[in-house]
């Protein structure tokens, strides 16, 4: 049997009998959008795609079908973006998780890169409550990795920006081949937000010329090495304590 804990890397086979093992699958999913000048569109999905690897190695788990990109309609001022429309996201994500339970999963974990993609994955999960035997829960990958950024990080406040000082090293330490040091350009808001807040809804290009807010020159891999791997830790603390999922074997 091929080791992988990837459903789309598994014949029919190997998933029936993998299957008999667990009841969680990890849902990564991400975008398709500008991510500074630095950084590739797909960052917030690749992301989520290591550390849905990461999590996998540790505990009884298979991944199930990455969704690669979801609603970018703030950034598509920016070439590149690609956007699904709330609804029609939604619905997708519905199918998904229909299909999965129909299988047997009855533990659902996304690990969800980004920020636009929550508030569907909440309504689709919501959906559930109705069903205590299904259980649902969503980490939103980068205001995760802010949660564990003790002591890591020196940026202050636009520490966790886009494609700023976290986000960069994370990349550094998952996929640096695909980081353009050359080209880090720091870049902040130009007017300091009075009103943080409240929830505004203006598009990225309004806040960031070049898709980036932070500073990625502050970056290293060791930062991304920490980050990661504390949150790798965290979520693995909570499906053990909170879902009671054995370790892998």
């Amino acid at each position: 049997m091929i080791d992988t804990n990837r459903m789309q890397e598994m014949s029919w086979t190997t998933f029936a009998e993998r299957k008999k093992q667990t009841d969680l699958v990890l849902i990564p999913s991400g975008a398709c959008e500008v991510y500074g000048p630095h950084l590739p569109m797909g960052s917030d999905m690749l992301v989520a795609t290591k550390l849905a690897e990461r999590v996998a190695e540790r505990v009884n788990a298979i991944i199930g079908p990455t969704v690669e990109v979801g609603d970018s309609s703030a950034l598509d001022n920016f070439p590149g973006t690609i956007t699904i429309r709330p609804d029609s996201f939604a619905n997708y994500l519905k199918d998904v998780v229909d299909s999965l339970v129909k299988w047997g999963f009855k533990k659902v974990l996304f690990i969800n890169g980004h920020a636009g993609n929550v508030a569907m994955i909440n309504h689709v999960s919501h959906m559930w409550r109705e069903h205590p035997e299904i259980r649902l829960a969503q980490i939103d990958c980068w205001r995760f990795i802010k949660a564990q950024d003790e002591g890591v990080v020196e940026s202050g406040e636009v520490a966790h920006g886009h494609a700023g000082e976290a986000g960069t090293s994370v990349m550094l330490y998952l996929h640096p081949e695909l980081v353009d040091q050359t080209r880090f350009v720091d870049e902040v808001p130009k007017q300091k937000d009075r009103f943080p807040d409240v929830i505004k809804y203006a598009r990225y290009a309004t806040k960031s010329q070049l898709g980036t807010i932070g500073y990625p020159t502050m970056a290293t891999r060791e930062k991304g090495e920490l980050l990661v791997q504390r949150s790798v830790d965290r979520i693995v603390q909570f499906l053990q304590e909170t879902w009671d999922v054995s370790p892998r074997k």
